[in-house]
């Protein structure tokens, strides 16, 4: 029987993993890019041209199945993977199962926790299209504003396919205490969604296709001829997909109902995931403090006091903590804590798949119009739809990396060492330009091998190195720069993803309205052509950009709130 106790039980559980959920980058990774896919859709989607109102009935359920399957199973896995392995990964498993908590109240807390945290992410597909109301676009089409569309066909069409995904990854993640299954799940869901419609679905009668889909990818559509028709055409859902959704509503009860019943509060042995951890505090200690010895970059300790401190065998001549080759090895071993915390961020299997997905998509899928050079087209191609994602993956990562030593705690252990504070910082900032560096380097060999199976020979490397070196390099390395700043002028993590988001929302509605002057546009949001990249005029642009991450990386060591030793 539930009573008012067991309820509040639930809440406060599922309450406290909103709040995790909070602290991660995952939900706000896929927040952007949700809206930013929604604003592909909107201003270059199939309604451009055809004279399809962007807000009409027929859109938003047309493109919400479509959305709901090339975008979101893999954040689905990503956040339904290890709402409970982290509890049994951290040792606080004990604890929580001391208190009077039922297996139902535990298990349906965290599943709903996440995946309201899940919904939200999705939500912002809709969310952004509901705001496009109200922004003017020439070949843009909008009716009348409406809300209830937007709520009615993402519940039907999203948020019911993801349920039943949701509890599966979630099953299957708590009774395997492995994440890396789930991953893997969510790698393979599409081979084997494909398979499964073009193997079993097609080849059955109707209606059974429709009733069978998970993601209604089969459901009944119309056609009308008329574009006044297709405007003023209100979706009615019928009774095959009805039941569809009533099935996946069923499926989901009994994932959950097999977990309730064979899920147990103690390890499984032999059979739990041997998780390759990183402790925070160990690694940065290790590195700032074990490296500053052992390497000798210390100046205040001599050999005696360092052995007795460290238990390491230090050698008896310490050198001085000064000089270029000290302070390279000090931004080495600091480099190398940032990487291997990037290695355990698990949102990265999700984001760099789906980033090279979506960069390479078009030149893949669609005949690329070359203009003399295919790879001229292919370089340029993929840089405009990389763009977006090196945008986010600066601003969250950037952002993540500046306040995890004060979030974990060990902020004081790390600032007690004799380490500069341009090595603290140049360490989170070179960390995240690497990683953006090996996603253009990913995207631009894929373009590549994708250019020579399609038969556009003659692949000219010079065309993917000007295009990637001018254009998207210089504009990561100020927009990291920019971001450093931003995080400490600001101290807050939120606040600087906020106001990120908001100044680029805000310029890109300039750009697009025609305010496009390159002072305020770094990243040369088209404002460029390759014929112009190897100019003056293109150079001193990107020389401007160096000179302003110069000038950020200068006010945040100038301004970082740890004084010099």
């Amino acid at each position: 029987m539930v009573t008012i106790n067991s309820l509040r039980t639930f809440s406060a559980i599922a309450y406290n993993e909103l709040l995790l959920n909070s602290k991660r980058v995952a939900p706000y990774v896929m927040f952007i890019m949700c809206g930013g896919n929604a604003l592909l859709w909107w201003g270059w989607g199939p309604a451009t041209g055809r004279g399809w109102a962007t807000n009409s009935d027929f859109f938003i359920a047309g493109v919400l199945p479509v959305y709901s399957f090339m975008t979101l199973p893999l954040f689905t896995a990503l956040m339904m993977a290890d709402p409970v392995i982290k509890d049994f990964r951290t040792g606080i498993d004990p604890l929580i199962f001391s208190k009077p908590v039922s297996r139902a109240q535990y298990l349906l807390g965290k599943f709903c926790g996440n995946y309201f945290t899940l919904m939200c992410g999705q939500s912002a597909f809709v969310l952004t299209l509901f705001v496009l109301q109200w922004v003017s676009k020439q070949g843009v089409i909008v009716q009348e504003a409406k809300f209830f569309p937007y709520l009615k066909h993402f519940l039907f069409f999203v948020v019911i396919s993801h349920l039943v995904l949701g509890a599966f990854y979630f099953t299957v993640g708590t009774l395997t205490r492995n994440a890396k299954i789930v991953y893997g799940l969510g790698v393979a869901f599409y081979p084997v969604y494909i398979t499964y419609q073009v193997v079993l679905l097609k080849s059955l009668p109707s209606p059974w296709p429709t009733i069978l889909d998970p993601l209604l990818m089969n459901r009944r559509n119309l056609h009308p001829t008329s574009v006044d028709v297709i405007n003023r055409l209100v979706v009615v859902y019928d009774a095959n997909e009805i039941i569809n959704r009533v099935v996946m509503i069923l499926l989901t009860t009994i994932c959950l109902a097999i977990l309730y019943k064979r899920f147990t509060t103690t390890e499984r042995s032999g059979t739990v995931e041997k998780f390759s951890v990183l402790n925070l505090s160990t690694a940065a200690e290790r590195v700032y403090y074990h490296e500053s010895l052992q390497a000798t970059l210390v100046d205040e300790f001599d050999y005696k006091a360092a052995r007795m401190l460290t238990g390491v065998a230090v050698p008896e001549v310490v050198r001085v903590n000064k000089g270029i080759r000290a302070g390279t090895d000090k931004l080495i071993a600091a480099l190398g804590v940032e990487f291997s915390l990037l290695r355990a961020e698990r949102s990265l299997v999700v984001v760099m798949p789906l980033a090279i997905f979506f960069s390479v998509l078009e030149v893949g899928f669609y005949n690329i119009p070359a203009a003399g050079s295919h790879s001229v087209a292919y370089a340029t191609n993929t840089a405009k739809l990389l763009l977006l994602f090196l945008i986010g993956i600066v601003v969250f990562y950037t952002g993540e990396a500046m306040h995890r030593d004060r979030e974990v705690k060990i902020e004081p252990v790390i600032w007690s060492m004799p380490v500069p504070n341009s090595v603290l910082l140049l360490s989170k900032f070179l960390a995240t330009v690497v990683l953006t560096f090996s996603l253009m380097v990913v995207v631009g060999l894929i373009a590549i091998l994708i250019q020579l199976v399609r038969g556009h020979t003659s692949v000219e490397f010079s065309a993917y190195l000007t295009v990637y070196g001018v254009v998207l390099m210089p504009g990561t390395v100020c927009l990291a720069a920019v971001i450093v700043a931003a995080s400490v002028l600001l101290r807050n993590k939120y606040l600087v993803y906020v106001g990120a988001v908001g100044t680029g929302a805000g310029l890109f509605y300039l750009y697009n309205a025609g305010y496009n002057h390159w002072l305020y546009n770094p990243l040369l949001y088209n404002l460029w052509r390759y014929e112009d990249l190897t100019g003056e005029r293109i150079l001193a642009y990107r020389l401007y950009c160096f000179i302003l991450a110069a000038a950020c990386l200068a006010v945040a060591h100038i301004l970082f709130e740890r004084r010099s030793r």
